[in-house]
């Protein structure tokens, strides 16, 4: 579910079920042309969608942070703890370009990087392992 789905009524009735909050990452330098950018945020698109659909009714997803700098894992570790502190039981960082590498964003429960992954795993079991991710989130 997208934030902007949810009014006043809806979140006092759903929070008890959203306890997962989505921080899309795009991770965008300003460099980009249109066409660039456009296409960056169609694969963060693409990426979401691994989560967003197959989980839809437990994952509130919140406004992407779109560009990059050096203060990237400091802003993602405070959101994290105050979306924490507004009810969200976890958060989950997701970004399709965007390399967190020695990152330290200790205050999400979970960061997903598309580029890191397929170098690892392969883009055939991506969402296999990222459904598996957060399910093992949830077991904690």
């Amino acid at each position: 579910m997208k934030f902007s789905e949810m009014n006043q009524d809806s979140w006092a009735e759903l929070q008890l079920y959203l306890d997962t909050c989505l921080i899309p990452y795009t991770a965008l330098s300003g460099n980009q042309s249109p066409v660039e950018a456009t296409e960056a945020l169609e694969r963060l698109r693409d990426f979401l969608d691994l989560v967003e659909i197959p989980f839809k009714g437990r994952i509130m997803t919140y406004p992407a942070f779109h560009y990059a700098h050096s203060e990237m894992s400091m802003t993602l570790n405070s959101l994290s703890e105050q979306l924490k502190s507004s009810g969200f039981k976890y958060v989950v960082i997701m970004s399709s370009d965007g390399e967190f590498g020695g990152a330290k964003i200790s205050s999400a429960d979970l960061v997903l990087s598309r580029s890191a992954l397929t170098r690892e795993i392969g883009e055939e079991g991506l969402a296999r392992y990222v459904g598996e991710k957060i399910r093992e989130l949830w077991k904690k």
